[in-house]
């Protein structure tokens, strides 16, 4: 036989699966991981054996609208649902001309290795600069 020697070392390459049946899985995986995003679906279909990219589970999860919503990592710390009384605005509402004639306060907290420190600020409406 005038075979080459490299159809000895032949292997058939995985059937890959046709978008109906991926896209089914995937929906299946969205219902039972909700948090789940395209990176661990992807995870998690190449876990269960089925060889696909990540850019295909995300352009079929986008296409869907199955792409989760990200979880917001910070510590909210304004409450507008209070029961104290809103303060109007006492600033005029036209453009301030001249240095020191309004300046207003904000306080804000910075996250170090311990815990939080607290930041109080005056600045200067018109220059922009730190009063105190």
């Amino acid at each position: 036989m005038n075979l080459p020697r490299s159809s000895d070392y032949y292997k058939p390459k995985e059937k890959k699966p046709d978008d109906f049946s991926l896209l089914k899985r995937i929906e299946e995986l969205v219902e039972e991981f909700n948090r789940y995003g395209y990176r661990r679906i992807t995870a998690q279909l190449h876990r269960e054996g089925i060889p696909v990219n990540h850019k295909k589970v995300l352009r079929l999860m986008r296409e869907r609208g199955l792409l989760g919503k990200p979880r917001l990592r910070g510590v909210r710390t304004t409450d507008s649902t209070h029961g104290y009384p809103a303060y109007p605005n006492l600033l005029p509402q036209g453009p301030v001309t001249a240095p020191n004639r309004v300046w207003v306060a904000d306080i804000t907290y910075i996250r170090i290795f311990i815990g939080f420190v607290y930041l109080a600020v005056i600045l200067d409406l018109f220059s922009r600069k730190a009063i105190g």
